[in-house]
């Protein structure tokens, strides 16, 4: 067997573990084949960056996603009471800046650089990095459906009683992506979910 026969065999294996993989959690090399042949993720940073930066990329078992330099920061001048069924836009100052400053015991929106398009089998997690959970400062990502696509809106929390920094287009969150046992029945997209293709820092939708 020639080498490049050995690499087109090594290829094809990919593909196939990459679209055809056993229910679980999906390793590198099947997050870089979906991502790379089904755009699952855009823009797709193949390996960790780390250097200088809070990392962000492709990881063992999960992909480390930026935020964008999109901020909203959460406010109580205008409003004093948080309605879900009725949120304001004027709850939040928008800035567009490479460090944002959260007040303290406060919360600011933003979005993640990557859109995401992910698969009818697999649903997605998100965890938040641990330099920023060592300071204080938690994200709240609700699961990623199947079927689901576009930017992720991340909420990031400062429980502290001091002005904390988050740094734009670098590493904020994980995402840990599950593949089912089969693809499900009836995917966010087939239901037209309020969020489907969501561009941009996303309020709340009733």
């Amino acid at each position: 067997m020639t080498a490049e026969h050995a690499l087109k065999d090594i290829e094809k294996l990919a593909a196939n573990v990459g679209a055809a993989a056993v229910p679980g959690i999906l390793a590198d090399h099947q997050i870089r084949w979906l991502a790379q042949n089904e755009g699952m993720i855009d823009p797709f940073v193949e390996k960790q960056t780390r250097e200088g930066v809070i990392s962000y990329g492709l990881s063992s078992y999960g992909y480390d996603a930026r935020c964008s330099d999109d901020f909203m920061i959460f406010t109580n001048i205008d409003n004093a009471i948080v309605d879900p069924k009725n949120f304001s836009n004027q709850s939040f100052v928008e800035r567009k800046t490479d460090v944002c400053v959260i007040p303290p015991n406060s919360f600011v929106l933003t979005r993640t650089v990557e859109y995401f398009r992910i698969p009818k089998d697999v649903l997605v997690v998100c965890l938040g990095k641990s330099t920023y959970a060592r300071c204080g400062l938690i994200v709240n990502v609700t699961p990623l459906e199947p079927g689901w696509e576009g930017h992720v809106t991340l909420e990031i929390s400062n429980t502290t009683p001091l002005p904390a920094k988050i740094y734009a287009n670098e590493g904020l969150c994980q995402f840990l992506f599950f593949k089912g046992s089969d693809a499900c029945e009836v995917s966010y997209a087939d239901r037209s979910g309020k969020y489907m293709g969501q561009r941009g820092v996303t309020l709340p939708r009733l």
